[in-house]
């Protein structure tokens, strides 16, 4: 059996969708499937891990890095770089892992330039009053911080149309077990699996 090159996933949500427990559920579950640690330029909060939640750079050093090309999609919020190493993605995929890519539309739509062949999935609330209600429930932003960030979900979720699957995050354990449907399917792409088990497949035929 040849190994064959890895999948490029990237996951999208609106804040409050649920995305980061989906997306810890998932690694949790497949071996096979590894999340692109970002690399960002603000320093790290409290509990935070280098190497774990991002890896931590001065902003001169990201600038250098962006400037020869090595970050696969970057942007800059509120004054701080972040960005995805294109270098760590070729290695991952050369070694026939799958990546988890966590990004916004700006982001994927950055990814798809470089490869068109990344398979997108949306992840969306059962309903905006669920969304907003979610939201709340984390007793962490005032109301009219709550009011921006359900105005930034609708813009988020107006992208829904550019992505290749959409998932209801109702349910957890449904969203997770959806998810590992599209990861299978592209799994079983007839270009893989010929590319996986080329004599097995010239032999039968």
């Amino acid at each position: 059996m040849t190994i064959t090159a890895g999948s490029v996933f990237i996951i999208s949500a609106a804040s409050g969708t649920g995305k980061t427990s989906l997306v810890k559920a998932l690694l949790r579950t497949d071996g096979d499937l590894s999340l692109s640690i970002s690399y960002t330029s603000r320093p790290p909060r409290p509990k935070e891990v280098d190497g774990r939640d991002y890896h931590f750079v001065s902003r001169q050093v990201f600038e250098q890095m962006l400037a020869c090309g090595e970050f696969l999609e970057s942007a800059e919020i509120y004054g701080n770089y972040y960005g995805t190493s294109r270098i760590w993605i070729n290695e991952a995929m050369a070694l026939g892992r799958d990546i988890l890519l966590e990004l916004d539309s700006q982001g994927a739509q950055q990814v798809r330039r470089a490869f068109p062949e990344v398979v997108g999935v949306f992840i969306l609330p059962p309903s905006l009053e669920i969304l907003e209600a979610r939201l709340r429930s984390r007793g962490q932003d005032s109301p009219e911080v709550i009011a921006r960030r359900m105005a930034a979900a609708r813009d988020e979720i107006s992208h829904v149309s550019e992505y290749d699957y959409v998932i209801i995050n109702k349910e957890l354990d449904k969203a997770l077990s959806d998810f590992f449907c599209i990861v299978r399917a592209e799994r079983m792409r007839m270009t893989k699996q010929l590319a996986c088990y080329h004599d097995l497949i010239i032999q039968l035929a």
